[in-house]
């Protein structure tokens, strides 16, 4: 008898642990999967509610994946405000005379999420309309506006390569990557490689070879590696995937900027005689001209319709209160931020605010408060529309297109090896607004769309 009682406990706990029981579609989505009961976390909150409809393993500490660029997000709607721009200025010592600056060119950034391609030609432009033909000196690249530890783009999965690994920085120019274009020519059996972003001195060592086979995962099928400043890919493209882009972080931030800048530079008809360096600019420089960013509420429609992971860990270091900005930094201003909004997220571990981390934790309720607040919150037109929407667009494009879901959920969702997730809105069929949560951590994890998709038709049918 004495031998039964932890189990006769066990089975008393259990519906208080777990909460409410789930619903039929989504207990059986589970059970196909063979996802356990204690790996997945729900909280479904309507926000005029005083308490959930559905709390399952709520507290439980989860890795929420992308999901965290909510807390990212919405702080940073709420602390620098919507209209928020970062700036990128260009400094020189002394004005140009007939053309020529005698000395360098800084180029100093704030943390720019989204300088691209485009804006940092703009800011080139500026230059040249200012007077500017000729630096005497180096190009100087200032990113003292951050204070960071050294970053591998290889730590998190092994592919240093894949734009999203790329690390912060105070001058980070185009996502520090490069964009090529392939185009299968079946008429030649060869595969095209153009490279779309200019980036001085670049070959390209193309051994691609066109495959007949259905485009499936074809960025699986393709292997680049960087030896200076050739970038050689191998491997097969399926003709049937007609013209796709592949972006790669091929360089240090130093070089690629310096690749990037020359060939726009001479584009525009300047010359550079130095060399392009880091450093900072003197405390006494000038001013020649300045690029602003997009306003923050849209940039935090990139960072969570597309999941853009440099972008989230921009915004993220952006919200330290001092500078140079830093990881703890930010952590700071988060904490002192929900304290002030008397939201208690015990469970809460901040790494990079990105999602693209082992160790950042929250709950399915901490999560659900968090947006429970957030539709209470002046920005959260903003945040909403920053959201995917089920069926049309970001990465809920191609989902729950067929579903009761479609065009009536705004979810922001995650995905890493052990780890689904997704958070968000939803419009139920008569017209009411709900917060769902759902996390999912496990070896079976990657099997938990059915049950997430279950349990968004569950609440959009109500």
């Amino acid at each position: 008898m004495h031998a039964l009682l932890p189990w006769l406990l066990a089975l008393l706990l259990a519906p208080a642990a777990h909460g409410a029981p789930l619903p039929p579609a989504v207990g059986n989505a589970l059970r196909a999967a063979g996802i356990a009961p204690q790996d997945i976390a729900i909280v479904v909150h309507g926000v005029d509610a005083g308490a959930p409809l559905l709390s399952h393993n709520a507290r439980r500490a989860m890795n929420p994946a992308s999901t965290i660029k909510l807390v990212t997000t919405y702080a940073g709607l709420e602390l620098l405000g919507p209209a928020y721009r970062w700036k990128t200025e260009a400094l020189s010592e002394a004005p140009p005379v007939a053309g020529r600056l005698a000395g360098n060119l800084y180029l100093r950034g704030s943390g720019d999420p989204k300088l691209t391609l485009e804006q940092f030609w703009l800011l080139l432009r500026q230059l040249r309309v200012r007077g500017v033909a000729e630096i005497g000196g180096d190009l100087v690249l200032d990113r003292s506006a951050f204070a960071l530890p050294p970053h591998d783009p290889a730590e998190f999965d092994g592919e240093p390569l894949r734009p999203y690994n790329a690390g912060p920085d105070a001058l980070l120019v185009n996502l520090k990557s490069v964009r090529l274009t392939l185009l299968p020519d079946p008429a030649r059996n060869a595969v095209a490689v153009l490279a779309e972003t200019p980036s001085d001195g670049l070959r390209l060592d193309n051994r691609l070879s066109l495959g007949q086979e259905s485009c499936g995962d074809w960025r699986e099928k393709l292997r680049a590696t960087v030896d200076g400043e050739t970038i050689q890919l191998a491997g097969g493209f399926p003709a049937a995937c007609g013209e796709k882009a592949l972006h790669l972080a091929p360089w240090p931030a130093d070089a690629q900027v310096d690749r990037l800048f020359r060939a726009l530079w001479n584009e525009l008809g300047g010359t550079l005689r130095g060399t392009v360096r880091a450093g900072t600019a003197p405390v006494d420089a000038g001013v020649v001209a300045a690029q602003d960013s997009p306003p923050l509420a849209e940039i935090v429609r990139d960072i969570n319709k597309y999941s853009n992971n440099v972008m989230a860990r921009q915004l993220f270091l952006s919200l330290a209160a001092e500078r140079p900005a830093t990881p703890e930094g930010a952590r700071r201003r988060v904490a002192d931020w929900l304290a002030g909004k008397a939201l208690q997220l015990p469970e809460l571990v901040l790494d990079n605010g990105s999602g693209l981390s082992r160790t950042e934790r929250i709950s399915a309720a901490g999560l659900g408060d968090l947006l429970l607040a957030a539709w209470r919150s002046p920005v959260m037109p903003e945040l909403m529309a920053s959201l995917p929407l089920a069926g049309v667009d970001g990465t809920l494009k191609k989902r729950l297109g067929d579903s009761p879901a479609a065009g009536r959920a705004h979810l922001k969702t995650g995905y890493l090896e052990g780890v689904r997730a997704l958070a968000g809105y939803v419009l139920d069929a008569s017209g009411r607004r709900w917060v769902v949560v759902c996390l999912i951590n496990g070896p079976r994890a990657q099997a938990g769309k059915p049950a997430m998709d279950a349990l968004l038709r569950w609440v959009a049918e109500r």
